[in-house]
């Protein structure tokens, strides 16, 4: 039963990604299948430093586990899919998957990955957010309606 369970949660996540995202990059689809289907903390950890270093390259390294902890904030958040991937193959969620940086393999050796290490074994220094921007280059009004909890480099996090 457990096993039917897993495999039935397994399924609807990967349905919900492949279907939200309809006819884009067959590649990016392919990867999240297999990231669905094959979720592993190694994969994980891969494909959460894969965004954030698109999101958070150049940060501090507290801006960069600040934004990988955003990401898993998400993921336990009732309003958001509950798997790593299905968070950041969310339509239109994160930019690093957009312009293709999502598909940069980053080494396992690099700061990027040890800050998503560091907010997987959860450190948080966001606060709690499940959105963050950078005010200089974000061209959404609606996130400055969001609850600020703290800046972080040029990033803003919020609730």
């Amino acid at each position: 039963m457990k096993y039917l369970s897993r495999g039935i949660l397994l399924f609807t996540a990967l349905f919900t990604i492949v279907t939200a995202i309809g006819a884009e990059n067959s590649q990016n689809i392919r990867m999240q299948k297999a990231y669905a289907s094959g979720s592993n903390y190694s994969n994980d950890v891969q494909i959460l430093a894969r965004c954030v270093n698109g999101e958070a390259r150049g940060e501090e390294y507290t801006g960069q586990v600040a934004v990988a902890a955003v990401i898993l904030n998400r993921v336990d958040h009732s309003s958001f899919p509950n798997t790593i991937a299905g968070v950041i193959y969310q339509p239109g969620a994160f930019t690093a998957v957009s312009d293709g940086q999502i598909d940069v393999p980053i080494d396992p050796n690099s700061t990027v990955y040890k800050a998503c290490m560091d907010a997987m074994n959860g450190w948080d220094p966001s606060g709690g957010a499940i959105y963050y921007y950078n005010p200089a280059k974000t061209t959404n009004k609606w996130i400055y309606s969001r609850e600020v909890i703290c800046r972080i480099g040029n990033h803003v996090f919020a609730r």
